[in-house]
């Protein structure tokens, strides 16, 4: 590369880019982002940023993102009990849906409403991840379809029967009448200050 400044300046266009669109930019995009003609140019580019972990190509030659382009920095840990001195260091880079989500192909995101979960920490407002593909077990938060209607409680099995709690002592035990059907697992609890 000619001008680190200038691979940085791009990286971060890049950067931008898919933050804004949720997709890498293509050739002709590249082209106009970095205000280049030369196709090779871009190539010598998009080879760099390969290189450097930024992107990959999937098994069709099309370029992909990786974890490095939109992941967090984990700059280590910190003390929730007493303070204690420590140094900054940067430990990895990490996706939080690769944190949060086990199965994508059988995960999706619900918002919380109400207050019958907040014993548990999940409050109004809150984003969920539920996986289809868990098998729930007692005592598991399930996202469930009761006597057709929908609520997030805890899975209570007990006897060989099933019925929902909640988290909160306000609400009562909920027994299905004709049916209780589990539309998936929470695994993940969002919430954005």
């Amino acid at each position: 590369m000619q001008n680190n400044s200038l691979y940085e300046s791009r990286k971060t266009s890049i950067i931008k880019y898919y933050k804004r669109h949720k997709q890498l930019p293509t050739y002709d995009e590249l082209a106009d982002l970095f205000e280049v003609r030369s196709k090779g140019s871009i190539h010598k580019y998009v080879q760099k940023f390969i290189e450097d972990g930024y992107m990959d190509r999937s098994d069709t030659g099309r370029l992909v993102p990786t974890t490095k382009l939109y992941g967090l920095r984990v700059l280590g840990s910190v003390q929730a009990g007493f303070p204690t001195s420590t140094e900054e260091e940067t430990a990895d880079t990490l996706s939080l849906d690769e944190f949060l989500i086990q199965s994508p192909e059988a995960s999706y995101m619900l918002q919380v409403s109400g207050d019958s979960m907040i014993d548990a920490g999940i409050m109004e407002g809150d984003m969920v991840v539920v996986d289809r593909s868990k098998t729930p077990q007692s005592g598991d938060i399930v996202v469930a379809e009761v006597d057709s209607d929908w609520t997030m409680k805890y899975l209570i099995k007990r006897g060989g029967k099933m019925f929902l709690r909640a988290a909160n002592k306000k609400y009562p035990d909920i027994h299905p009448d004709d049916e209780l059907k589990i539309a998936g697992t929470v695994t993940s609890v969002i919430r954005k200050y």
